[in-house]
């Protein structure tokens, strides 16, 4: 509330307004009119009719009473002004954040939850740009940069539910194979002989980022076993140097299957990444999210140095109803008894 001040004067002064109400209808002693005594009436008291009017009258009085507070709370309220006040910053609009996914065949059974990392990572999210690029031996932008979280829940979705497959069942369902074929689509190559590629995927997220000339922050989600058969165009510390050189930061989800782990893979990763000023964790550290989503916020308000802006919105909606219901119970109850 604006000016809370205000809710305790209006009541005060309810208050009073109903004291001197009250104290005003009693004649002064003396001055009333002259009381006539009927005899032989107190049987009247206990007549089913009387007593039934009494409490309808006490209940009806007692009903009138709380209207009368409710509709005071609610003007009291209304009169201090109820707002949201909107914690707000442009920074949250000035970032940048590429997921990049590996979905080379060791990956696969590991992707959907990734993919589902991913879609926590969004839903912590406010103005910033997200973009998902996944890669093989050649990669593919599955939507580029985008504020429209509709969108990016939706391809979250689609793509958590087509890496829902297990590479090494005997009996496949062709309706979730054809999903995989065609979400796989444009990650492979005609050259069989190469695959997860980490260097080349993630020089293409590198590259993936717009407005080059606009101050803004720049983040990779870098989700990899680093396990490379063949030759990439790059390797893992050239395309990050790629990044770096385009101001980009880059972060590491690890992930690996228990027979196809590699700790000099892993070391590499970590290496790459932690030295660039990225943060890496396992893929299934429950920390992972809250961490990024830490480094990526203060990295912002350190690079731009912006102040957020407090957004106040009016909310007398709030108040608004209840005070129609204390009058209408007011009015109501008070017809009804003078009736």
């Amino acid at each position: 509330m604006v000016s809370p001040w205000l809710v305790p004067l209006v009541l005060a002064a309810v208050l009073a307004a109903a004291v001197a109400g009250w104290l005003g209808r009693r004649p002064a002693r003396g001055t009333g009119r002259a009381v006539t005594w009927v005899a032989n009436s107190a049987y009247l008291r206990a007549l089913p009719g009387y007593a039934r009017r009494l409490r309808v009258l006490r209940g009806g009085l007692a009903v009138a009473a709380a209207g009368l507070v409710l509709a005071a709370v609610a003007t009291a309220a209304l009169s201090a002004r109820p707002v949201d006040r909107d914690v707000r910053s442009e920074i949250l609009a000035t970032r940048d954040i590429v997921l990049c996914l590996d979905v080379s065949g060791s990956m696969i059974e590991l992707d959907s939850e990734i993919v589902r990392t991913f879609g926590r990572l969004v839903d912590s999210f406010e103005g910033e740009r997200i973009a998902l690029s996944v890669w093989n031996n050649t990669s593919r932008t599955v939507f580029p940069l985008t504020d429209d979280y509709a969108l990016v829940e939706e391809e979250l979705d689609a793509a958590a539910t087509a890496l829902d497959f297990d590479l090494d069942s005997w009996v496949y369902d062709p309706e979730a194979l054809a999903r995989l074929e065609g979400f796989l689509t444009g990650t492979v190559s005609l050259d069989n002989e190469s695959s997860s590629l980490v260097g080349d995927g993630l020089a293409s997220c590198a590259l993936a980022f717009d407005e080059a000339e606009t101050d803004r922050s720049r983040s990779i989600i870098l989700a990899t076993d680093n396990l490379v058969l063949g030759t990439p165009i790059y390797s893992l510390l050239e395309a990050h140097d790629l990044a770096s050189e385009r101001d980009v930061t880059v972060h590491a989800l690890y992930a690996s299957l228990d027979d196809a782990g590699s700790d000099v893979a892993r070391d590499e990763l970590e290496a790459v990444t932690t030295g660039g000023g990225g943060l890496f964790f396992e893929a299934d550290d429950p920390s992972a999210v809250d961490g990024i989503i830490a480094d990526i916020t203060a990295q912002q308000a350190v690079d731009l140095d912006a102040d957020p802006e407090v957004v106040v919105t009016d909310r007398p909606d709030r108040w608004y109803g209840w005070l129609v219901v204390g009058l209408l119970v007011l009015l109501g109850v008070l017809w009804r008894v003078r009736a």
